[in-house]
């Protein structure tokens, strides 16, 4: 029996035509691609089959599950778990057990090279690595099996792209992400805590579309999702460049969307599109909620860029530090110039009018 195409599949579950256009024309924005390309996306997944996907969870807190089961935008982003063949994934299936361990076994055995592993969390090394373990074998032993077999394998959420929470000082169970762990394996890595949705349907779109996989940086992201520097883009970066910045939490400046740089934002050394693609349907994401950003989606983040709620330690060369300090006192100094010229202006005209009279 000839197998379904992705498209017939979803026709088959009641999506339009008009809505497979809006979700094409959605993944080439979301890939920073031309309009123009929504038509050859579109064509390519009318063709294309469902991919074959194991999805293994190892150190995590199944947050980027969470948020995989909670996409709603597009609409058809609703149906992602049926845009793709979901062969396993153990915390969502119905079996259990052997019985599931075997639809694993199948996915690796019967379909080699032609199927996309996505891995949700940090493999533990130390002493072999039997600090995580499903089925009585290593996260380890697994990911070399089944990754070592993928045609492609996406590391989802910080942890699996570079150990995330679970590799943070001391790091007792040396927690790496996937890469560090197998370095032959083809694997894109997707950081976010979590991730978002739309980067990972947007990477699995491009594959198909093109069939290779989306440019990546020199840490294995994708350039479309990681390329650009989140406060290069937040809508409260022109409180940055006015000085204008929350002190308190509570305060007027955050009552007003001032900028969160002083109590610990992290957006001048963050990457990733946060800013243009949200979360939650599109609506909102931390600093536009009010609260900072804590560069989740860096590597060995919680580490390197200090505590969450603290300003960003001096990094050399970054010019920005720099920018805050000295912007902050130009505002109070041309604020302190204007109203001594006003004071000046106004003593003047006074005088002039008492020699008028």
């Amino acid at each position: 029996m000839k197998e379904e195409s992705l498209f017939e599949s979803l026709l088959r579950r009641g999506v339009s035509r008009r809505d497979f256009m809006k979700f094409c024309t959605s993944m080439a924005a979301t890939l920073a691609l031309p309009t123009a390309f929504s038509a050859q996306i579109a064509e390519a997944l009318e063709k294309k089959q469902k991919p074959y996907v194991v999805w293994l969870e190892l150190s995590d807190c199944a947050g980027d599950s969470e948020a995989i089961l909670r996409a709603s935008r597009p609409t058809i982003g609703q149906l992602v778990l049926d845009v793709i063949s979901l062969e396993y994934h153990e915390t969502i299936m119905a079996p259990s057990g052997h019985s599931a361990e075997k639809s694993l076994q199948d996915v690796v055995k019967n379909h080699k090279g032609k199927y996309i592993a996505i891995v949700e969390g940090a493999i533990p090394l130390k002493d072999g690595g039997i600090y995580c373990t499903v089925g009585g074998r290593t996260a380890l032993e697994i990911a070399k099996e089944v990754c070592g077999n993928a045609m492609a394998t996406l590391a989802v959420g910080s942890c699996a792209s570079f150990g995330g929470v679970a590799a943070a000082k001391p790091n007792p169970t040396q927690c790496v992400g996937v890469k560090e762990a197998l370095p032959s394996a083809t694997v894109v890595n997707l950081p976010g805590c979590p991730v978002n949705p739309e980067n990972v349907t947007a990477t699995v779109v491009h594959f198909l579309t093109f069939g290779a996989l989306p440019a990546l940086d020199k840490n294995h992201r994708p350039l479309f999702a990681y390329g650009k520097r989140i406060h290069d883009n937040c809508e409260r970066r022109p409180h940055f460049d006015a000085g204008q910045f929350v002190k308190k939490w509570g305060d007027e400046g955050h009552r007003l969307g001032w900028c969160l740089y002083e109590v610990g934002c992290k957006g001048p050394q963050a990457y990733m599109n946060c800013p243009t693609i949200r979360y939650n349907e599109g609506t909102s994401w931390p600093v536009m909620a009010g609260h900072p950003c804590f560069a989740c989606a860096m590597p060995q983040s919680w580490d390197a860029l200090g505590p969450i709620y603290s300003r960003l330690p001096n990094v050399p060369g970054a010019s920005y530090q720099a920018t805050a300090d000295k912007v902050g006192v130009a505002v109070v100094g041309a604020a302190a110039a204007g109203v001594a010229a006003h004071a000046i202006i106004r003593a003047s005209t006074s005088k002039g009018k008492q020699e008028d009279k």
